[in-house]
């Protein structure tokens, strides 16, 4: 069984997104919505030739099922404020302005 993983990827401007991988692929840095996706490009238009990301691993099982892996994710997206705007590209669970979403 594959590594699963939840990760945080931490931006230049220090907002984060916060996912996870099910195949332990090292080298994934997540797939973000179009959305996401559009607001980290404008974002960090000024480093478009030269980024620096970080990837830390928040939790890891060798072996959690596929749903065990997503609601770790989702906790852990609450929990790090990642669907804050303010701080963090996640999307969902839809930030309602406190942590209890």
């Amino acid at each position: 069984m594959p590594l699963h993983q939840v990760y945080k990827i931490t931006y230049p401007n220090g907002k984060i997104y916060v996912g996870s991988d099910v195949t332990g692929t090292f080298t994934y840095f997540g797939s973000p919505s179009e959305r996401a996706k559009a607001q980290i490009r404008a974002d960090h238009l000024e480093h478009h030739h030269d980024l620096t990301v970080r990837k830390q691993i928040l939790w890891e099982s060798e072996t959690a099922e596929k749903s065990e892996t997503l609601a770790m994710e989702r906790k852990l997206i609450v929990e790090t404020g990642a669907n804050n705007p303010a701080i963090g590209y996640n999307l969902l669970p839809k930030w309602r302005g406190d942590s209890t979403t």
